[in-house]
């Protein structure tokens, strides 16, 4: 009968061990789309849950197609211009051209995304040092206003 090598068999313990959570962790980690936490009619916010940004950094909400939104910031509602209505103003625009946006959100119908730039004149010339909650109120076009659902986030301003 041969004699156990103690040594081998700890060794051979630690790698099993070793595997067997590496496994484990790839199948119970969270990456990508599962990882935000976004509802399924949201494709995209940026800043995202938790980030850090500059006080002039603009605000993202970006939809699957058919929705359109509303948009929150620490609790005032911004009004919101829709870029074609905008660009719908019966003058001819020469490509490359500048358009004057207001100081409000912008919906993008053609994108379904939803931005805010802080800018002076706007209802938040800037963000302030320190946590912020923007919040979405969305629904899908052809359901109407009534049938909106809410989501919620935090981010942080340096």
């Amino acid at each position: 009968m041969k004699k156990i090598d103690f040594k081998l068999l700890l060794i051979s313990v630690g790698i099993s061990a070793g595997l067997v959570l590496f496994v484990l962790g790839v199948r119970t980690g969270l990456t990508g789309r599962d990882a935000t936490n976004l509802p399924d009619a949201i494709e995209q916010i940026s800043p995202g849950q938790g980030d850090q940004v500059l006080q002039q950094s603009q605000i993202i909400v970006d939809f699957i197609e058919g929705y359109t939104a509303t948009l929150t910031i620490d609790g005032i509602e911004l009004p919101t211009t829709r870029l074609d209505e905008v660009i719908a103003t019966g003058k001819q625009i020469t490509p490359g051209a500048q358009i004057n946006l207001p100081p409000t959100a912008v919906f993008d119908v053609g994108n379904y995304i939803i931005s805010y730039l802080p800018q002076a004149g706007a209802p938040i010339e800037e963000l302030t040092q320190g946590e912020h909650t923007g919040s979405v109120r969305y629904w899908l076009i052809k359901d109407g206003e009534n049938a909106s659902r809410t989501y919620s986030w935090t981010f942080f301003v340096d």
